[in-house]
């Protein structure tokens, strides 16, 4: 997965305001911020180069995970049309480009961002997209915290952004994020305990507030999970040159890992089991470990099923699966 190249060379634009070292140092004090899940008063991105780091580094990742959250909505509620995107904690708008990306007939969006730098620079980003919708999109300065209710949208993307609030905070403002949403709902977090701590939290209250989970969970049933364990699946990105050398990387793509649920305010069909870990390939075998309708399984699959054989050598982390 590559980002849309328009918004490739806003990046590169951006980024060339600032020395490489500086860039690099701010990207990794982001990426500690990140990986630690840390709450404090104040912003992770707190200077000019933190918001220039932020775009080359961590929007591909978020880009990444987005889309394949909305690929997967898209893929299992194929009936829903969403015209309407209002993206919560916005940052400078990779979930609007996913999105547009998977729903090419959205019509209007609307970010909300707190930090008025990562508003202009999400602003002047959206402007270079052929998307009518992306360069139209409305961006307003409000802290999540301070709102009360949110203009309806067909769909309503939470991207990183509820993590960073203590618990009951995120639990208000996803509340008022499900009564905003017509449609669909998607609240994204990272792929380490505390992220998906965040997202089985926000599961519980959707399924009490009436919502039909689509994904990536097969039933509404408690979550299976063990309590030292996590539910979380990867993107994989193309790393860019600037990526690479920001990052001191060799390698050509990076996995982001991430954990998510998406819901629906009418009933859907939901995967009958998901693919929870990688694939484990033997010889004679494949073993899948799934979350399905019962629970938690751990399944072989042999050559004597020819076709469930097939389906098990090319089934991916994070992929459906068909129980029958």
């Amino acid at each position: 997965m590559r980002l849309p190249a328009a918004l490739s060379k806003a990046i590169e634009q951006e980024t060339s305001r600032h020395r490489l070292s500086d860039l690099a140092k701010a990207a990794t004090e982001l990426s500690d911020k990140y990986r630690n899940q840390r709450r404090p008063a104040e912003r992770f991105i707190t200077t000019d180069t933190h918001r220039s780091a932020y775009t080359a580094v961590r929007m591909p990742a978020t880009f990444a995970a987005a889309r394949a959250v909305f690929a997967e909505i898209r893929r299992l509620t194929p009936q829903i049309e969403i015209n309407s995107l209002l993206d919560l904690g916005a940052g400078t708008g990779a979930a609007a480009w996913a999105a547009v990306d998977v729903f090419g007939e959205i019509e209007q969006i609307t970010m909300i961002e707190q930090d008025q730098g990562l508003i202009e620079m999400g602003r002047k980003f959206t402007r270079e997209s052929e998307h009518n919708a992306l360069g139209s999109a409305e961006w307003r300065q409000l802290n999540l915290t301070a709102a009360v209710s949110f203009a309806d949208h067909d769909l309503v993307v939470c991207s990183y952004s509820l993590g960073e609030f203590e618990s009951e905070k995120a639990r208000r403002i996803l509340k008022a994020a499900w009564q905003a949403a017509r449609q669909t709902i998607a609240v994204i977090e990272p792929g380490a305990m505390k992220g998906f701590e965040t997202i089985r939290a926000l599961r519980d209250d959707l399924i009490e507030a009436g919502g039909h989970i689509v994904a990536p969970c097969p039933h509404q049933r408690d979550c299976p999970m063990a309590e030292n364990d996590w539910c979380h699946f990867a993107a994989r990105f193309e790393r860019s040159s600037l990526h690479r050398r920001i990052k001191g990387a060799e390698l050509g793509y990076e996995d982001e890992k991430y954990s998510y649920i998406a819901a629906t305010k009418s009933p859907n069909q939901p995967a009958p089991a998901r693919v929870i870990r990688r694939p484990a390939p033997r010889a004679g075998f494949t073993q899948l470990q799934l979350c399905a309708k019962e629970g938690l399984a751990v399944v072989s699959v042999t050559r004597k099923n020819k076709e469930a054989w097939k389906r098990a050598r090319k089934a991916s982390w994070g992929d459906a699966w068909d129980t029958d």
